[in-house]
């Protein structure tokens, strides 16, 4: 694959905001080549061709952080060699998210709808569930808490599974997050300038999803780092153990994330934002 050759994960760790451009690329492709082939299912279609694109280069990745698992044996510097990976998954995403918000924006009102209705029809069931019922502050925290927990588990196993498939998990809530924050610059372009919209509207999901999806990465890392020394080293190894060690302390630190974007959602953003 073209992209595959002219970005690695050894040369994206110098420059991981090239990172952005990639996934961008992909986004606006996909959603391309789904459209014009595939228009009834453009929705779902535009996000497997994106995840396509991006298992190479994820394979990749998390290979090497296997490795280093292996090579690095202070705890302290393999957590910080992994942050560096976990910079570059979080520019991979906002290169998808904006990609598709631009894609939202841009596109006629009709197509708009139609290119994401799958993504749209997520969101209201969302917001259904959340108007139908009365949650105090902390049960709602519950609730939000518990159920990214639940997100967090699919994509370990999706990575621990299928190497990268956790990138399908983490594609998809690119694409349902870029349609809510299109819809809503679409609708406050019509009484706002363009500028304020488009910040307040990324600002508004961005503080509260950015920790989500980080701590997404986190996990599909740790499960993804598993899977590899399952393969490659015996089960009661010690390097094996130091393995299991470090990938729980990724789930720990992704778990630690989630109570935060849990508590940033139900009380910061509701303050800021109303």
């Amino acid at each position: 694959m073209v992209f595959e050759l002219l970005i690695n994960p050894k040369k994206a760790e110098g420059k991981p905001w090239e990172l952005f451009f990639l996934g961008f690329a992909y986004s606006i492709l996909g959603l391309i080549i789904g459209y014009i082939i595939f228009r009834s299912y453009v929705s779902l279609v535009m996000v497997v061709l994106a995840v396509i694109a991006s298992v190479p280069f994820m394979h990749s990745l998390i290979s090497r952080e296997e490795q280093r698992d292996v090579v690095i044996e202070d705890e302290k510097k393999v957590l910080k060699a992994h942050m560096k990976s976990i910079e570059m998954f979080a520019f991979l995403f906002l290169g998808f998210l904006v990609g598709y918000v631009v894609s939202y924006v841009l596109l006629p009102s009709e197509v708009a709808v139609k290119t994401f209705s799958t993504q749209i029809n997520t969101i209201m069931a969302v917001k259904g569930a959340a108007t139908g019922n009365f949650f105090s502050s902390m049960n709602m925290l519950s609730a939000i808490f518990f159920n990214n927990i639940k997100i967090l588990l699919f994509c370990i196993l999706f990575s621990f599974f299928y190497g990268a498939g956790a990138i399908f998990i983490l594609t998809w809530n690119a694409s349902v997050m870029a349609a809510a924050i299109g819809s809503f610059i679409s609708n406050g372009l019509k009484h706002a300038h363009a500028l304020q919209v488009t910040a307040s509207g990324f600002m508004r999901y961005l503080l509260h999803g950015l920790p989500e999806i980080i701590a997404y990465f986190i996990g599909a890392l740790a499960g993804g780092i598993i899977g590899i020394a399952i393969i490659r080293h015996e089960f009661r190894g010690e390097k094996f153990n130091r393995i299991m060690k470090d990938s729980l302390d990724l789930v720990l630190v992704a778990i630690a994330l989630l109570l935060v974007a849990g508590l940033i959602e139900v009380f910061l953003t509701p303050l800021l934002f109303g």
